[in-house]
């Protein structure tokens, strides 16, 4: 584990998100379309921070032929970009819990944020610094692990549309409930009216 001085600098990573190359944007291979073969570039990465290249049972992941793994896929190029920083590939030892984030965290983030906003949206740039430095457990240079908690969770897209889906769900039952009500106090009105 680095020591303080030795933390990632969160701008540093968040302004290489910034400089994310096209190529890493293309489309991902399904089945006999696309251009890039995610399964290489994860091992190409994992090789390069010390690990070992994914196994056949493990590449199949990230070589799924459903339209809607697409932007999990291009999400996860994305991060093999921000996981081969220099930070990382100098300190060597992060090829498991890089490994976890990719195939843990990203899909979750993918299914709610298109793979390009982590390119081009300052607070999604961050998002996803702040989550894989948090995957890693390792906080921004400067910051308490309680003030990297709060910021990713200021941050968390995947945390803002549960709450987004809950409040949804409960505005729809207080709807249901308020017109249960009316009809039952339109029912009563009606059975009064008809005893008069």
């Amino acid at each position: 584990m680095p020591d303080d001085q030795d933390l990632p600098k969160l701008e540093a990573l968040t302004h290489r998100l910034s400089e994310c190359p096209g190529e890493f944007l293309l489309e991902p291979v399904q089945g006999k379309r696309g251009a890039v073969h995610v399964d290489a570039v994860v091992s190409d990465l994992l090789l390069d921070l010390g690990g070992k290249a994914l196994d056949d049972q493990t590449a199949r992941r990230f070589t799924p032929s459903a339209e809607e793994s697409r932007n999990a896929l291009r999400l996860t190029l994305v991060g093999c970009w921000l996981g081969s920083d220099p930070w990382f590939l100098e300190a060597g030892i992060y090829a498991v819990g890089m490994l976890r984030w990719l195939t843990e965290d990203l899909p979750g983030r993918a299914a709610v944020v298109d793979a390009e906003r982590f390119v081009t949206d300052p607070e999604r740039r961050e998002e996803l610094a702040r989550s894989l430095l948090a995957t890693l457990g390792l906080t921004p240079l400067g910051e308490s692990r309680e003030q990297a908690a709060d910021r990713l969770t200021a941050l968390d897209s995947v945390e803002r549309a549960r709450v987004i889906r809950e409040t949804r769900a409960a505005e729809e039952k207080a709807r249901k409930l308020r017109e249960a009500m009316a009809a039952k106090r339109a029912r009563e009105a009606a059975a009064k009216a008809m005893r008069e």
